[in-house]
Parts: C-alpha cells; sequence; structure tokens
C-alpha cells in the first residue's frame, strides 16, 4: 500500500526525526507539509497514495477527511495534544502495524465532514476563547486543565435556552456525537451519548437548561460514565440520519475541537459507511 504522508508541523507531538522514522517503517511515495488552515484538505484531495497518513491533531485528521478522494483509507499517527479520534477509534501506536480497515461512519454539519464530535454552547464557546483567541495570539495549544477552567467558568454563569431542535424541543446546549467519546479530559473520557458508535448514525444530547445546578448533577454523570443521554431534563436521539438546529441568535459552532464560525441554522447528517480507518 502506497502511502500519502500529511503533517502539521507546527503539532505539538510531531518531529522532523518522527517524521523521518514513520517514512522509514511506511511505504510513503510523498509527505506533505501543511503551511495554513485548510490547506490539508487541498493536499488530501490531490494525495498520490493508495491511502492518506495524517501525522498531527484532530484538526489535521478533520482536514484530511474533508478532502479524501473516495477509496482512499485513512491512516492516523496520532501528533497532537489530545488527539480524540485517534484514541477513540483504536489506531496503535506504530503506524506500520495499522493494516486492518475499519469501516466508519462519519457527520456532517452544514456538509462538512466531522469525525467524531460537534457542537453549539460551552464547547464551542470554550474552542473560541482558546483555541481561536488565545492560540491565535500565543501559537500554542493551552492545556486540559485551562479548557476545564474556561468551561466551568461559562456553566457557572449558566446558560439560557436558545436553540429549537427540530421534533425535539428547546434546549440551551447541544453536544453531537459520531462515537461514545466526546473528548477526553487528561485520561478520563467524556461520554455524553454512551450508546453512540462510529458504525451507526449520529446521536444527540441537549440539556434543556444550564445552570449551576444542572452542570453539577450532570458533571457527576459524567464522572461516572453513565452520559447525558436520559438524565431527566435533557433532550436525547439516538443513531439518527438528521438533525436541523435554529439559533435565536448566532452562535459558535465547533466540529471536532475546530471553530467553525457564528451559525443560526445548522443541519447536521450522518454519512453512514463513510470511510476506512486503518486500525
Amino acid at each position: 500500500m502506497r502511502v500519502t504522508l500529511i503533517v502539521n508541523p507546527n503539532a505539538s507531538r510531531v518531529s522532523e526525526e518522527r517524521v523521518r522514522a514513520i517514512e522509514r517503517c511506511l511505504d510513503v511515495v510523498e509527505t506533505l507539509l501543511t503551511e495554513r488552515r485548510g490547506h490539508a484538505t487541498e493536499l488530501a484531495a490531490a494525495a498520490e497514495g493508495d491511502a492518506v497518513f495524517a501525522f498531527g491533531g484532530d484538526g489535521l485528521v478533520n482536514e484530511v477527511l474533508n478532502g479524501l478522494p473516495s477509496g482512499k483509507a485513512l491512516g492516523v499517527v496520532a501528533g497532537g495534544y489530545t488527539n480524540v479520534f485517534a484514541r477513540a477509534v483504536g489506531v496503535p501506536r506504530d503506524p506500520a502495524s495499522a493494516k486492518r480497515p475499519r469501516r466508519i461512519s462519519l457527520g456532517r454539519v452544514n456538509g462538512r465532514r466531522f469525525a467524531f464530535a460537534a457542537g453549539i454552547g460551552v464547547d464551542s464557546d470554550a474552542v473560541r476563547e482558546l483555541d481561536t483567541v488565545k492560540r491565535g495570539r500565543a501559537g500554542r495549544r493551552p492545556g486540559d486543565l485551562q479548557y476545564a477552567w474556561v468551561v466551568a467558568r461559562r456553566l457557572l454563569r449558566g446558560y439560557e435556552p436558545r436553540l429549537e431542535l427540530d421534533g425535539l424541543g428547546r434546549a440551551a446546549l447541544l453536544f453531537v456525537s459520531n462515537d461514545a467519546v466526546f473528548s477526553y479530559a487528561g485520561r478520563l473520557p467524556l461520554r455524553f451519548s454512551p450508546r453512540a458508535r462510529f458504525e451507526l448514525g449520529l446521536d444527540v444530547t441537549a440539556p434543556e437548561r444550564a445552570d449551576c445546578a444542572t452542570a453539577l448533577r450532570l458533571a457527576a454523570r459524567l464522572a461516572a460514565g453513565r452520559g447525558l443521554a436520559g438524565a431527566p431534563g435533557v433532550l436525547a436521539a439516538h443513531d439518527v440520519d438528521r438533525v436541523v438546529v435554529r439559533c435565536d441568535v448566532p452562535l459558535p459552532l465547533q466540529a471536532d475541537g475546530e471553530d467553525l464560525g457564528d451559525t443560526e441554522e445548522v443541519v447536521f447528517e450522518a454519512e453512514r459507511d463513510a470511510v476506512d480507518v486503518l486500525v
């Protein structure tokens, strides 16, 4: 199998030595370095290899998926800080042993693919504040403790219902999962929708309100591994193909931890049986 290797040279765990080591253990026909946001999508679309390996974080994987030609497999070498997708889907640490294809579904948000999660609310607000604004200034990704602090601070302020989910009702926050793991807090997996699977459609959880008491109650469920689905005051749907959301005012939207800007109407769709991931 001939491999195109796409690398984010600015990812936290990427080095020239690791790139050379990956080239030696895989049949790499070309190594391509990203130069700007969105570049990996263009590089993946023109990839010469039979498979495209993404060496970087979740943002790089997201971009590669959005350019990956039909019929080409995706390989992932975890090179970011949290690497949610690589950990959740089960890619091995040694890229040379990633040979078995795992067929998975993907999500789409207003036509853009995402691998594991998307949302409107506290998660997208945290991404906006830390990744878009502070990371843009400092040039490096904030750590998990900073994310936890921003999320806690915003939840303590509370969120009023401001979203309308067609067929479900009104909510304050929205979490869309393509797998049970929505994110990680250090080693702790955060499973908002424990029944979600990469091989199924999308799962949705949407707390109707988000005040301090609700946040503490739901945080206890997450810590216990019970998720948000099934909790009182949480709208939920399992294995769905389409969810339409309307916002009272323009709100930040995130997918796979990437800030997609402000939105007033969002269509989430399941792209079933979409791509082979080498595990």
